[in-house]
């Protein structure tokens, strides 16, 4: 971690995306933040929906997280992930996903989260259902520290 609540380069899928995940909000949610490049985009120059989905599920997952650990580095796994598009994105866009959960109890948490332009557009909307890694079971990937996904 950089600062307070920020995390970077934590991960292979956040090195390669480059995208940063604030968990020190305070209010319980997780937001991953990315400004769109070349590498982001589909064969038409436009956002890749799998790189909406992988915002969403790592700003939902981290939210899973600061449930149970203030620093929103416990591990989260994801169960089952549903996404709506709504609007696209382009080359130079500041986009924030934000994940909070909406219900659950120890074993499962349903967390909803929204993929939003910086202008205020909605690009796209989740739900899901996220479980934490049971302490013990986590094991480090090759090139990540403590195997956190």
């Amino acid at each position: 971690m950089a600062a307070q609540g920020i995390i970077e380069g934590e991960t292979g899928t956040q090195r390669l995306l480059g995208y940063v995940l604030d968990v020190g909000g305070g209010d319980g949610m997780a937001r991953c933040r990315l400004t769109l490049t070349g590498d982001h985009t589909n064969r038409h120059g436009r956002l890749h929906g799998g790189i909406a989905v992988s915002m969403l599920d790592n700003a939902m997952g981290a939210a899973g997280s600061l449930s149970v650990d203030e620093t929103g580095m416990a591990p989260f796994l994801t169960i089952s992930l549903t996404t709506n598009f709504l609007a696209s994105a382009q080359i130079g866009d500041a986009l924030t996903a934000t994940g909070w959960i909406t219900g659950g109890g120890r074993s499962v948490k349903f967390i909803a989260g929204e993929l939003v332009h910086e202008n205020g557009t909605l690009i796209a909307t989740a739900s899901g259902v996220f479980k934490p890694v049971p302490p013990g079971r986590v094991t480090p990937a090759p090139g990540d520290a403590e195997g956190r996904s």
